[in-house]
């Protein structure tokens, strides 16, 4: 993690690797695009505060859920799933800055061009109307991260850290499950979804970034939530077994998916059968097995 880590800041320094042309000015003096002439301003919630917030809000509910639990493989589980999600989709998502990137809405104010309407048709394209960065007098810094407005890496860390942390308290909590949950329970499953939705929107209110860039970070911070808490944690939907830690020792066996688990795994609810065993049925998602399975002395199974 520490080398993705390093792999991804690394990149996230570099010059953007793309040579976008665009255009400023039509024939008439009319400026092509207006959606990248915002005024270039500080943003709302600073990308340093956006991974803070991604981090220690699912880390703060870890934390509490252990006044139930008290299981310390549970915090390493859910710490390791948390820091998988992080760091795996802040890589993937400055790759595809570097490699592809775009302009943000404040790019012309950022570019400083020099060019005006007298003096088009001196660029590329069809009757030299498109420019690359050559005609920017701007800051350079400022240019580069300007040109690398798609995803969203507010957005990416956003939901990659707090769709987790909704998804932990599923599972702890059993909001969706085989009984009506208490309506706060609810409310705290979607609690840091909205904290997710209004750190990616607040994109939108300084002009960092447009819509579209902001959607395409959230699915992939979203995506690798899902990932990193499936690579962690028995199911992620599977009310009877999303809460308990795939196991490290014995891995080679893996996890079964047989009742008796439940037994010994506990989660944060008293409800809905959760620790009475046999009483469970069904096999929602991707567990299957409903029977307490023996491994017998030859290695073999027995329902």
């Amino acid at each position: 993690m520490a080398l993705l880590g390093a792999l991804g800041l690394g990149i996230y320094y570099l010059r953007p690797a793309a040579t976008r042309v665009f255009p400023v000015y039509f024939r008439n003096g009319e400026i092509v695009n207006p959606e990248f002439t915002y005024p270039f301003r500080a943003d709302i919630i600073p990308i340093w505060l956006a991974a803070f917030l991604a981090f220690i809000v699912p880390f703060i509910f870890i934390m509490l859920m252990q006044i139930r639990v008290r299981s310390l493989n549970d915090v390493n589980t859910a710490v390791m799933g948390l820091l998988f999600s992080l760091i795996s989709a802040a890589v993937f998502q400055v790759f595809i800055k570097w490699l592809i990137g775009g302009l943000r809405p404040h790019f012309f104010s950022v570019c400083k061009p020099n060019i005006n309407a007298t003096n088009v048709g001196s660029g590329t394209g069809f009757d030299g109307l498109l420019f690359d960065r050559s005609i920017c007098t701007g800051n350079e810094k400022e240019i580069n991260d300007a040109l690398e407005s798609m995803p969203s890496g507010h957005s990416t860390a956003a939901f990659a850290g707090l769709v987790y942390c909704s998804l932990y308290i599923n599972a702890k909590l059993k909001v969706f499950a085989n009984y009506r949950p208490q309506y706060w329970k609810f409310v705290l499953f979607y609690a840091p979804l909205l904290g997710a939705v209004l750190i990616a929107s607040s994109l939108t209110i300084d002009h960092y970034h447009h819509w579209y860039d902001i959607l395409a970070g959230s699915v992939i911070g979203t995506m690798f939530a899902f990932g990193a808490y499936r690579c962690q944690y028995a199911s992620v939907w599977d009310f009877r077994f999303n809460h308990i830690p795939l196991p490290r020792i014995e891995a080679e066996r893996g996890f079964d998916y047989h009742l008796e688990h439940i037994q010994y795994e506990m989660s944060a609810s008293r409800k809905g059968g959760l620790n009475s065993g046999n009483r469970l049925i069904g096999a929602p998602f991707d567990a299957t097995a409903t029977m307490p399975v023996v491994h017998t002395t030859s290695g073999h199974m027995r329902v």
